[in-house]
């Protein structure tokens, strides 16, 4: 009986399982970067509304006038970088939008988002968070 040829049976397997298991790495870590990104951009969202509250809260709107003028940006770039440190990383920069209506000022912050695996398609490309500051119209 002729004994078989194993020379190269095991770079073969571990090339079927590193296919796999470096998939499920790379997946990890862009799920691991994209829930960094959306807790920082909660937290830049949060900081915005505070600093909007310190801002426009005024005697005039707590006596139940709407905050309608305060739509502006109350950060400046040096606080948003301490506020989301992660986001401002390779020279990103989130983007923050306020709108009112309906008894509600929203403080938005989204930024662009390029994950390492093309598996996720466009699902990850543009997070963004949102914090709603109520106020009596």
């Amino acid at each position: 009986m002729r004994k078989l040829d194993n020379r190269g049976v095991a770079a073969f397997e571990f090339c079927l399982v590193a296919v796999a298991f470096f998939t499920l790495v790379f997946a990890i870590f862009d799920l691991g970067c994209y829930a960094i990104t959306m807790q920082s951009l909660r937290h830049l969202a949060g900081a915005a509304a505070r600093a909007m509250m310190i801002q426009c809260y005024t005697p005039a709107v707590t006596s139940n006038n709407s905050p309608s003028g305060c739509t502006g940006d109350y950060l400046s770039s040096t606080e948003k970088q301490n506020a989301a440190p992660f986001l401002y990383a390779g020279g990103a920069s989130p983007t923050l939008a306020t709108t009112s209506g309906g008894g509600m000022l929203t403080v938005t912050a989204s930024i662009g988002f390029t994950p390492v695996m093309p598996i996720w398609g466009t699902s990850l490309n543009a997070p963004s968070a949102s914090t709603q500051v109520p106020f009596t119209p």
